[in-house]
């Protein structure tokens, strides 16, 4: 199902489900970010408010007139700075909306501002209209606050920045982990999912295939990763990268860094590699 991606436009995704996309495109948010809005009862829930842009935050306010709910709950998925922030411009205008999330690691590239209401924990449920429910599911990786969202009836998967159309995500330690990452993704295996509603980009079909390729696309890269490893001479980031991810184009390897840096703490956290006090990388010998 391809939905037209489009700006501040109120787009249907099922009965209970619409979404408006912020204008905020760049190479690290595709097309923008998604907002996500829920049918709750006699109001709705926005998932991902997005950055507090007057368009967006604008846009979504038109949404909930055009669809004569009021907005009660915003609930976020994480918070980087182009996913929660707009909660505070949604709130000048339903100052009793509450903030339902997890708090926000001190890594500085968080969302100062978000303090939830209720903090989500993993297994969580939440009653929608029409007797639907939304189960929260923690899955660290990309930021260790992140959570998913499924509504179970329909099966879909709100991910965040979890899982993205068309690219892999940046996992930037220290808040965001490869292992915890790559557990996440096995996690969701076990989840009836019918399709995903990612963080950016368009509604993603075959889920369980999407979440396999994902996964056996880091682990090719962890092998990649070792592979340019010795034992016998240290190697910087930098040294690293232009190997590791040699088919990547190179004005992008100052952000592959991140995520290569989390695939070798994973790698010394199983005993392969290890970083010594010159932050110089060697495999471990045998």
């Amino acid at each position: 199902m391809s939905l037209p991606l489009v700006a501040g436009e109120l787009t249907p995704i099922s009965a209970l489900v619409w979404r408006v996309l912020a204008p905020n495109p760049s190479l690290m948010t595709g097309p923008g970010t998604n907002s996500y809005l829920l049918a709750y009862k006699d109001g709705l829930m926005v998932l991902d408010p997005g950055p507090n842009h007057p368009q967006h935050i604008e846009a979504i306010l038109q949404a909930s007139q055009q669809l004569e709910r009021p907005i009660t709950h915003i609930l976020v998925t994480h918070t980087h700075q182009d996913h929660s922030p707009g909660a505070q411009g949604l709130l000048q205008h339903f100052p009793n909306a509450q903030l339902m999330g997890t708090t926000a690691p001190n890594d500085g590239l968080q969302d100062e501002a978000w303090l939830p209401d209720v903090v989500l924990e993993d297994g969580m449920r939440m009653d929608l209209s029409h007797g639907h429910t939304l189960t929260v599911i923690s899955s660290p990786g990309h930021v260790d606050n992140h959570l998913c969202f499924l509504l179970e009836e329909e099966g879909i998967l709100f991910t965040g920045d979890h899982l993205i159309d068309g690219s892999t995500v940046v996992i930037a330690p220290p808040s965001g982990s490869m292992s915890a990452y790559l557990h996440s993704l096995t996690k969701l295996q076990d989840y009836q999912i019918a399709f995903i509603a990612p963080g950016h980009g368009n509604l993603i079909q075959q889920p369980q295939t999407y979440i396999q390729r994902t996964i056996e696309h880091r682990l090719k890269r962890e092998d990649k990763v070792k592979s340019v490893l010795t034992a016998d001479l240290g190697q910087s980031l930098e040294e690293i990268v232009k190997q590791a991810y040699d088919d990547t184009p190179a004005m992008l390897h100052a952000l592959a860094q991140y995520s290569l840096w989390a695939h070798l703490i994973k790698l010394q956290e199983d005993a392969v590699a290890y970083e010594d006090d010159h932050k110089k990388w060697w495999l471990c010998s045998q």
